[in-house]
């Protein structure tokens, strides 16, 4: 079952082509090739100048996203421990009744 199912090669068919002899050939110098033109240049990207209103800017988003995210984060954990507390409470109540209707009271 584990085992993993290697596919079988399969068989030639037909008749296989002898090896066909390759003739060596001699090379001949050419005339010498021109050098290509040179490149034009790339178009200049604008640079991006950060100022310091932008980069205030920049850390205060950074860090109102940190906050949102942090804040989330902590309020799932929060519902997922009361959750796991009300749940442990359940169970003790009900240990307790069925207790009490065993011992027919």
């Amino acid at each position: 079952m584990f085992r993993p199912k290697l596919p079988t090669m399969p068989q030639p068919t037909g008749l296989a082509t002898p090896p066909t002899l390759v003739e060596p050939t001699s090379i001949t110098p050419g005339t010498p090739a021109t050098p290509p033109a040179p490149a034009a240049p790339a178009p200049s990207r604008t640079t991006v100048q950060v100022t310091p209103g932008t980069a205030i800017a920049l850390v205060g988003g950074g860090t109102a996203v940190v906050l949102v995210v942090g804040a989330v984060l902590v309020s799932m954990l929060l519902a997922v421990a009361i959750t796991g507390v009300s749940v442990a409470l359940v169970a003790v109540v009900l240990r307790l009744l069925v207790n009490d209707m065993r011992k027919g009271r």
